[in-house]
This record gives structure tokens, sequence and C-alpha cells, in this order.
């Protein structure tokens, strides 16, 4: 089948240049892109680049910088509105850790009829110690507050009715992955080595990696407020306990002087929190509107233009 090659690109012309050069000598010229320009003033993306490769494709000019996130969101719904279930859709960076050269074990797993998407979790990788271990950690947390496990990014295969799926779900546009997790389609996990950078440096600094693991908690918000309300109520509990424990020692008069004012002083306080807390995450919990469904067509309002190589 047919490849569509969804991919956004901010201020990185050399390295996206070279991606389709690879993506050209490796899946071949019948292979279609989709490449995002997310509000690029340096070095803007241009058709050129494309052509240059030998291959077809859109470019897709964004009015500003959305984020990568949203980046591939748009061009997900523009394949979703363009084409046929004759093609499959691979997402992924544009700056070459997602191997061209992976993408044909992405998409071989999708011949099952079992499957619907396919992720790609890293056996190795070549960031710095700090961002391992951050990552770990976001792990650790996020099966912790949303009860799901995540170890895969953007780089992904999918068949058409899946992409359209993921394109009318509002998730989508906060968090690719978290979307995918929770979109209910059968979702197989493929092991892939992760390759270094064409050109230049990663602009994700620690503050955008906070925020990206964030996001997507935000797409569980529902079951992160649950999760996070049990706890409290469970320390509210307890310290009504302690309380309870300290009146005790007191009327057996085994607490020393002072010890009982500060120690249920302590547990009132910690009470008065948890519990207010319980009602705030409570009252959150059913504000919170979450699977609502994209008008077709929204993502034009992002786009400045629409540049094209060859035929679709």
């Amino acid at each position: 089948m047919r490849k569509v090659v969804v991919m956004p690109v901010y201020e990185d012309l050399e390295a996206s240049s070279k991606l389709f050069l690879e993506i050209a000598r490796t899946q071949g010229l019948e292979t279609y892109i989709v490449a995002v320009d997310d509000g690029s003033v340096r070095q803007p993306l241009d058709v050129s680049a494309i052509r240059a490769a030998a291959l077809d494709g859109v470019v897709i000019k964004l009015r500003r910088n959305v984020g990568h996130q949203r980046a591939i969101a748009i061009g997900l719904s523009y394949v979703a509105e363009h084409f046929g279930d004759d093609v499959v859709v691979v997402a992924m960076d544009s700056d070459g850790e997602d191997t061209p050269e992976s993408m044909t074990e992405l998409v071989s797993a999708l011949d099952s009829p079992e499957v619907d998407v396919v992720v790609a979790s890293r056996k190795s990788r070549v960031e710095s110690l700090k961002f391992k271990a951050f990552y770990v950690v976001y792990k650790m947390l996020f099966s912790l507050l949303s009860g799901r496990r995540i170890s895969f990014g953007n780089f992904m295969a999918a068949k058409m009715p899946a992409v359209r799926r993921l394109a009318s779900m509002q998730e989508l546009w906060t968090h690719v992955a978290a979307a995918v997790l929770g979109s209910k389609l059968r979702v197989q996990t493929c092991s892939l080595d992760r390759g270094p950078r064409y050109a230049g440096r990663s602009k994700m600094n620690f503050v955008g990696l906070a925020l990206h693991g964030f996001r997507a908690l935000m797409v569980f918000a529902e079951d992160v407020l649950v999760r996070v309300g049990i706890a409290c109520t469970l320390v509210a509990g307890l310290s009504v306990c302690g309380g309870v424990l300290a009146l005790l020692l007191k009327a057996l008069g085994f607490a020393t002087p002072g010890w009982f004012s500060l120690a249920f002083g302590i547990l009132l306080l910690v009470f008065l929190q948890t519990a207010a807390l319980t009602l705030i995450i409570l009252m959150l919990s059913g504000m919170i509107r979450s699977g609502g469904v994209l008008v077709a067509g929204s993502y034009r309002e992002f786009v400045a233009e629409i540049q094209y190589a060859g035929r679709q």
C-alpha cells in the first residue's frame, strides 16, 4: 500500500531535506509527504525540498507556531480529509531520529487485521542521562496517576480508519500518543532503535519536556482527578483516625504536656486541607467533558498556505 508520511517541521530545513532524500531512497518514490511547517521564520520549509527528493507531497504552512503535537494533529486532519483507505499513514519527526528504515517494520505490522495502529517504543536512546532519568520518572507518574502505561511517542503507523478516528478527537491536539491510548484502537508496539539527528540541535528543553508530560496527563484528566481524590480521601481518613488516637492517649494520660495540642492541631489541618481538596476535585471532575468530536475541516483555521509538489 502507498505510504503517506506526516511530519512537523520547525526551523529544521537541513534535517528535513535530508530526511526526504532518505525516505525516497528507503521507501520508494511512491511515498507521499505531508510536511507541516510550524510557523518557521528563520528556516521556512519550501516545497522545493520535497521536489529535490523526487517525491510527491505538500507543505502545509501554518499562520503561527502551534507546537509539534498540534502540527501533527493538523497533518493527520489533512490526510483524513484528502485520502482514501488505500494508503497507510506514518507520523514521524523531521530530524532523522525516527529513522526512515524503521518505517518498513512499522508498516508491515499493520498487515494483521487485528491491528489498527503500530507505535514505536525505543530499544536504545542517544539522549543525555538527565533526559533518560526524567523519562523513567515520567512513565512512573503517568502510570500511577492515569492507570495506563505509555512507552511510545509520535513515531507510529496507522490505517486510514484509525487516522479518521484520531482526527475527530479533541485530545489529539493536546498529546498525540495519549490520544492513541484513549482512542480504544487496537495498538501494537514495535521496538525500534532511535537514530541521531541529521543536522542541528533539538529545540526541546527540559521545561518543554515537562510540559509535554503534563499534557499527556491532561488527556486523562478525569482519571487523574479521581485517583488524586481517592488519595486525598484516604489521607483525610487517616488524619481522623490519628485525631481519635490522640484523644484516647490524652484521656488515658499517656500524652506529654504540649504533645496533644501539637499533634491534634497538625492532624486537624491535614484533615481540613485534604477534605477541601477532595471537594474541589469532585467539582472539577463534574465540569470536565472528555471525548469531544472536532468539526471536519477545523484545522484550516491554522493554515496560511498549502504548497503542492507533484500530484496527490
